[in-house]
């Protein structure tokens, strides 16, 4: 039996009604574009294959986490996100966190995407070779956005530094790519047990 669509469904509608929402004024629409266009791009595409190759449920949840965490970046840009600021305030913060949040998201669905693919798809029997080749693939994907924030800061000038959020950080660049290693992390250890049942539930 394929599993019910009722949940991705949902999480669709969800994520689609807050990027209307956060599409009519944000604080900088072109930051605004950068930053969704992820999930402009894995909507139609996690859409296109849900009959072929439905993902585990807690993917999908973690996939719409992931983009509602990104839609709320792009609404105000990450150095401005009010939920940031809170953060900051509480734990004593020299800068806007909110981006860090991001970074971890990064690193924790693409790591359950290439682990669910690895496993289910056949190309791996083994679950520590399956979990340290996802744990590099979110790495991988961190690395590339890294390259595109460069890219895009060269083409655009000042006019990326919303996009880029250092908040002055000369080692943003290397936090954000740790902090998608700790998401790597939290993936592997805290979430494949669960992560192995749904997948078991989905094979029978």
């Amino acid at each position: 039996m394929r599993p019910s669509p009722r949940l991705p469904v949902i999480l669709a509608g969800i994520v689609v009604l807050a990027l209307v929402v956060s599409g009519i004024a944000p604080h900088d629409r072109p930051t605004w574009l950068l930053e969704v266009a992820p999930v402009l791009v894995a909507l139609p595409v996690l859409a296109a294959t849900w009959r072929r190759f439905p993902l585990t449920p807690l993917l999908y949840l973690l996939i719409a986490l992931h983009a509602l965490v990104l839609i709320l970046g792009g609404t105000y840009t990450y150095a401005r996100v009010p939920l940031g600021f809170w953060l900051q305030d509480w734990l004593h913060l020299a800068r806007n966190p909110y981006d860090r949040i991001g970074h971890v998201m990064q690193g924790l669905v693409p790591t359950l995407v290439a682990r669910e693919i690895l496993l289910r798809a056949g190309y791996l029997s083994s679950r520590r070779m399956a979990n340290f080749l996802s744990g590099c693939v979110a790495l991988a994907v961190s690395a590339c956005y890294e390259l595109i924030e460069w890219w895009v800061a060269l083409a655009l000038g000042m006019g990326a530094q919303d996009f880029l959020g250092t908040q002055g950080d000369p080692w943003d660049t290397q936090a954000d790519m740790f902090y998608a290693l700790i998401g790597a992390v939290v993936a592997i250890v805290g979430l494949a047990a669960w992560h192995d049942r749904q997948i078991r539930a989905i094979a029978r």
